[in-house]
């Protein structure tokens, strides 16, 4: 057993490359609530933290099945320690909350502390239930609200604004989740199928090709998203083995800072919707060194 892993062995467990499809979130809460700002940067961080943390605290609850299933895995293969993923989980959970307690004061504090215990409670019980795919969602939504929370304004208005992002981001985080539970043993084609479906239907909510600028921004970033993450589901529906599943999650996380992107110029800011939406080729060329599901 390893005394200290090394750094490429954490960055495995963490899923870093997936870490591309998380500042997106922020940033789209924040423009939607009219509050891109200098926390939004420190929020972002706060995101990446939890989202790291979950991946660790993932493979920590996982340890016996992917021993079965997934061996290569850091910690079944032995290059991290079941106890190690466990502080790492537990030390970026604790980072993410405390970063979002210093950004945004008590408001971001009362989003990431729900947000941190969803992570857990997905980890640790809802992933292999029916309550999976929706607690995920939850925890994009929250996410987005995260980001929201660093606005200057008073009351709860920024709830209300970045509300339909973050249901957007809920409802993508949904269709992927149902995807990677057919990762390891394939399917029929009707789950992709209906995937498919939502991402068309979400991608033409993000349009908004009357809006000026912002508006033409917006529909090309989910035309984009689209094409993106529903190449890979119509694939997956056409040959639905498990490699075909696994590619549609990874096209899944990678293909959401397009989606990002088009709901932050909708919100009015197209150029940081252009610079979030860019993420999504560094976020594919990582994953090819490391997996992002």
């Amino acid at each position: 057993m390893p005394d200290r892993p090394r750094w490429r062995d954490l960055a495995e467990l963490v899923r870093a490359p997936a870490a591309l499809s998380v500042p997106g979130d922020a940033i789209a809460g924040a423009a939607a609530a009219g509050g891109l700002n200098r926390r939004t940067a420190g929020l972002a961080a706060a995101s990446i933290s939890l989202y790291w943390a979950g991946m660790a605290a993932n493979d920590w609850a996982d340890r016996d099945l992917d021993a079965v299933e997934r061996p290569e895995r850091p910690v079944p293969s032995g290059r991290i320690t079941p106890g190690q993923a466990l502080a790492v989980a537990s030390g970026l959970t604790a980072a993410g909350v405390g970063i979002a307690a210093l950004t945004g004061g008590r408001r971001s504090a009362a989003v990431a502390v729900p947000l941190a215990g969803a992570i857990w409670l997905y980890d640790l019980w809802a992933k292999n239930t029916a309550a999976g795919p929706p607690m995920m969602a939850l925890c994009r939504g929250l996410d987005v609200l995260l980001g929201a929370s660093g606005g200057q304004g008073r009351g709860a208005g920024w709830v209300r604004d970045a509300a339909p992002a973050a249901v957007t981001m809920a409802a993508h985080t949904a269709t992927v989740t149902l995807l990677s539970r057919r990762e390891v043993t394939g399917g029929g084609a009707n789950l992709p199928s209906a995937t498919l479906a939502a991402t068309v239907a979400l991608a033409a909510a993000c349009a908004k090709p009357s809006g000026g600028t912002a508006g033409r921004t917006a529909t090309a970033l989910a035309g984009w998203y689209a094409t993106w993450y529903g190449t890979a589901q119509v694939r997956a529906a056409t040959e639905p083995s498990a490699n075909r599943f696994r590619a549609a999650v990874g096209a899944g996380i990678t293909g959401m800072p397009p989606l990002q992107g088009a709901l932050t110029a909708r919100a009015g800011a197209p150029v940081t919707g252009l610079a979030v939406a860019a993420a999504a080729p560094l976020a594919k060329r990582l994953t090819k060194r490391l997996s992002a599901t």
